[in-house]
């Protein structure tokens, strides 16, 4: 492990026992990266911003519920990619409720909508299409795809046997496949 990794994981530590300046100092460090992080899912960087901040919200209120068991930076993930994922539905909501006749937030326009950012969307579509049916599925999916953790990463911080892990990604894949196919 890096240096600066056992770094953040000591002031992690810290920070869940209690110590608020280990907490200052780790929300300090992390920030790049959830903010790296919240990018690579959600493509407009005001909302990849609004799910960073969230982020760090969560981190700084949740982060007595970090024991340990696996790594700060695997915990980290997981916090990181619900919180972008919630913000993109509190998006969507707020667009479907706030949506003229003229341009329905369901259909993108060419013109101001990249293929990448067309693509991300269709993802985060079918995720929640994935959710409401197989919810079991989605973490799996998402820290391995878009967070791009090792299996036995996941396995710990899901506390599942890495067979379990590798099926349920496989039937992630195949339903979202599936949406995005449809």
């Amino acid at each position: 492990m890096p240096a600066d990794d056992h770094d953040i994981e000591a002031l992690a530590t810290r920070a869940a026992a209690g110590d608020t300046t280990a907490l200052d100092a780790l929300l300090a460090r992390i920030g790049p990266q959830v903010m790296r992080q919240c990018q690579r899912i959600l493509p407009c960087r005001q909302d990849a911003e609004e799910a960073c901040q969230d982020t760090l919200l969560q981190v700084a209120t949740k982060i007595s519920t970090f024991d340990g068991r696996a790594r700060f930076a695997t915990w980290l993930y997981a916090v990181t990619a619900n919180c972008a994922r919630q913000t993109y539905r509190t998006l969507k909501r707020r667009a479907g409720e706030q949506s003229t006749p003229q341009l329905p937030f369901d259909t993108a326009d060419p013109r101001t909508t990249s293929v990448i950012a067309g693509s991300r969307l269709d993802l985060l579509d079918a995720l929640e299409q994935l959710e409401a049916h197989r919810a079991e599925l989605v973490a799996p999916l998402v820290l391995r795809d878009l967070c791009q953790l090792s299996y036995e990463e996941i396995a710990g911080h899901l506390n599942i046997p890495a067979g379990t892990l590798k099926s349920r990604i496989h039937d992630a894949r195949r339903h979202v496949r599936a949406s995005l196919d449809g």
